[in-house]
């Protein structure tokens, strides 16, 4: 039986692991996964030895961290999946995803990225593909989504998108929405009536200030 001079370490433990994970999270978010265990340690406001007793090395922290994001990615395509218009339910996943991601850089990462390191993460995206691949091939069938696209020219088009959504991130972050808009008619075998675009576009200003914003994020 557990002492009860042990239950606390425990505890701070607990609130150490929780500590380190939060912050990592806010940071793989907001700069991607290029950040070092040293600096999550340092806004965590705990001792580097800390970090590296509750996850070793860095892939087993992002195991840890975006199982959980990863599982919402799987939500979504599920849920649309259910949903009767192969087109909305393809529309629907795909604006989902890009939701996520953007709002996550550690998260588009991993998912347009490639590591045996993370067993787990791999795991979780094996699991997606073949919904995707469902959705797709559904809308295919029902003729609404041109027979010669495929999964990676979806992997692609996410990818395209999110750059678009770096590049305007500070300046207007839905531009990207615009973008997908615009990609999303591409999918169609009749293109004949474009839809409505969902934000304004960009002004001169915004453009000149986004060119500045992502030259600077290149520089640092």
């Amino acid at each position: 039986m557990a002492t009860t001079a042990e239950r606390p370490l425990r505890r701070d433990a607990e609130r150490n692991r929780q500590r380190i994970l939060d912050t990592a999270g806010l940071l793989f978010a907001e700069r991607g996964l290029g950040v070092s265990l040293d600096e999550i340690a340092r806004h965590a406001g705990v001792g580097v030895g800390t970090v590296y007793r509750r996850f070793p090395d860095k892939e087993q922290l992002i195991d840890a961290l975006f199982e959980h994001r990863l599982a919402e990615i799987l939500a979504a395509a599920t849920d649309s999946l259910e949903m009767s218009d192969p087109w909305e339910a393809l529309v629907s996943f795909l604006e989902r995803s890009m939701e996520l991601q953007v709002k996550d850089r550690g998260l588009k990462e991993l998912l347009l990225g490639t590591s045996t390191a993370h067993a787990r993460i791999e795991q979780g995206r094996q699991q997606i593909q073949p919904i995707v691949v469902a959705l797709l091939g559904r809308a295919q069938t029902a003729g609404v989504v041109r027979d010669d696209i495929n999964v990676p020219d979806l992997m692609l088009l996410q990818h395209a998108i999110g750059e678009a959504a770096e590049y305007t991130r500070e300046v207007a972050p839905e531009a990207w929405r615009r973008v997908m808009s615009i990609a999303l008619d591409g999918l169609r075998p009749d293109r004949r009536r474009p839809s409505p675009m969902p934000v304004p576009p960009l002004d001169e200003e915004q453009v000149v200030c986004s060119m500045r914003e992502w030259g600077l994020r290149r520089r640092r």
